[in-house]
């Protein structure tokens, strides 16, 4: 199965979707593909079946995504902890992960005509090399991709990202790059698997189940959660628009919410800086206290340059990853 598929809704998908599209629309949206083991008991197949039939839902619905204007989508393909699955089932995501990624790289000029920016989320160490030599393949070769965004989360649980985050924070502050006063909130977040994207707007779940774990714990605190009972291989578009529905109607509380948890970063922000600034003029006065058109040009002048360091960091930052990718995809054997 194609990681694209093409085609047309029909006439009452197409007004239905018109009509979604009237209001506020989702810019990203993420998807726990949850109930694939489940669907498979239920047809009296093998869990592998269920994996697979599971991918083929995917492509469906990133045609309907495109097709409502969502232009970002995010999807938990494996967590940390299936590791901890029989090695049977493991071996044989692994396998099908190799696949799946093999005939991306055959459609590499299908994914580029529809712009399709494939990125991997997730601990690539953590999988067989040759899986991580495919994986980086495919991230390469859609890179410049720009017009819309697959996320798959692989080897991934949002608890191992945040602590890799405080990781690459500390590396930043070994190599003087940052100083340890400009750790924040909002730069952990760019410290991120997924820095490049926007929190998603809205996150599903399948199966019936009513938790996230582990999936974008830090991104989804101010997005729409939506639980469905239906199992992801029977996903369907209504399911789909119901989803979308549910975010219409709670969209101006979770814009709300967000300007706020906004305004509060910025306000902590400024006084994260006045008291690194307050400490310099301690230690570097005359022991004079500084009068306030002084204090507030040196928090000024003083939020320039943290802005700055964080911006080399960050480029710093970005550079060792795609580093890492690039010399990953240069050893993978595929043409």
């Amino acid at each position: 199965m194609s990681w694209i598929r093409e085609g047309e809704l029909n006439l009452i998908e197409r007004l239905s979707a018109n009509v979604l599209k009237a209001g506020p629309v989702p810019k990203h949206v993420a998807f726990i593909m949850d109930g694939n083991r489940r669907f498979a008991r239920k047809k009296h197949v093998d869990r592998q079946e269920g994996h697979s039939q599971g991918f083929n839902k995917l492509a469906e619905t990133l045609r309907w995504c495109l097709q409502l204007d969502i232009p970002e989508v995010t999807v938990y393909a494996f967590s940390i902890e299936n590791f901890n699955r029989s090695r049977e089932e493991v071996d044989g995501l692994m396998e099908l992960a190799k696949l799946k990624f093999l005939r991306l790289l055959d459609e590499r000029d299908k994914l580029e005509k529809h712009g399709v920016c494939i990125r991997v989320l997730g601990d690539l160490t953590l999988l067989p090399l040759d899986l991580q030599q495919l994986i980086a393949k495919a991230v390469v070769a859609t890179r410049e991709h720009n017009r819309c965004f697959l996320n798959v989360c692989f080897a991934y649980t949002s608890r191992h990202e945040m602590a890799n985050a405080v990781r690459e924070m500390a590396w930043g502050v070994e190599q003087g790059l940052i100083k340890a006063s400009d750790v924040s909130e909002a730069l952990l977040s760019e410290c991120l698997y997924s820095s490049n994207s926007p929190n998603p707007d809205l996150l599903i779940r399948t199966s019936g189940e009513v938790r996230l774990s582990d999936f974008l714990l830090w991104q989804t605190s101010h997005s729409c959660l939506v639980f469905q009972s239906v199992l992801w291989p029977e996903y369907s578009f209504w399911n789909l628009c119901d989803a979308v529905i549910q975010y219409q109607c709670n969209h101006a509380s979770i814009m709300k919410a967000r300007e706020l948890h906004q305004d509060e970063q910025r306000r902590q922000q400024l006084e994260a800086d006045h008291a690194c600034v307050a400490e310099l003029l301690h230690h570097h006065g005359n022991g004079k206290p500084a009068d306030g058109p002084r204090r507030q040009e040196a928090v000024a002048e003083y939020g320039l340059r943290r802005e700055a360091r964080v911006k080399d960091f960050l480029e710093a930052l970005r550079n060792k990853r795609d580093s890492f990718l690039t010399q990953l995809a240069s050893q993978a054997t595929v043409a």
